[in-house]
């Protein structure tokens, strides 16, 4: 029997903000209130990463410029991890660059190569100030190092080149979100 809630269970599923939108592009800022304004957002990430079948989800990406991220994704031996980072810091990204599929919620429908390492560490906080440090590898070490793009105002196609970068944005132009009239 579960003696904990499930993540996002009590929360609102949030609009997602997409590529075009100058949020994604601005660095968020330190979190300092960890009251229950924050908790909700947490919660309410969570709601919204599931309902968009996400495996990870920063502030930003709700409208929201602080810097938090939660996930629910599994590494190349399909180990679930769960959880959430408040005012998080990449503080290790090494071992072999892998470039592999990346997408993202703010991007729907839309995939590319991307490089990245295939080990990644962040540390930083829950959200009642409790020391957290995270390692992951393969597609896990990916996500993080994806959600720590976000806070920092980078969107994955931002790490692509050439072909692959305009490719990408074109089919961002043509989505059905992109704004194309």
């Amino acid at each position: 029997m579960r003696h904990r809630p499930i993540p996002g269970s009590s929360g609102l599923v949030r609009p997602m903000t997409l590529l075009g939108d100058p949020a994604l592009h601005a660095p968020c800022e330190t979190v300092t209130d960890f009251g229950p304004s924050l908790v909700r957002l947490v919660e309410d990430m969570f709601a919204t990463m599931y309902a968009a079948e996400g495996v990870g989800l920063a502030a930003n990406q709700v409208g929201v410029p602080l810097r938090v991220f939660v996930y629910d994704c599994p590494d190349d031996e399909d180990v679930r991890h769960i959880g959430h980072i408040v005012n998080p810091r990449l503080v290790e990204a090494d071992g072999i660059t892998v470039r592999g599929p990346e997408g993202c919620l703010s991007l729907p429908g839309i995939e590319a190569g991307t490089e990245r390492f295939d080990r990644a560490v962040v540390e930083g906080v829950s959200v009642t100030g409790d020391p957290v440090r995270v390692e992951g590898t393969g597609f896990f070490a990916r996500c993080l190092q994806h959600e720590c793009d976000h806070l920092s105002g980078l969107v994955y196609t931002d790490r692509l080149t050439g072909r692959r970068r305009a490719k990408a944005l074109r089919a961002a132009r043509r989505a059905p979100w992109g704004g194309r009239r």
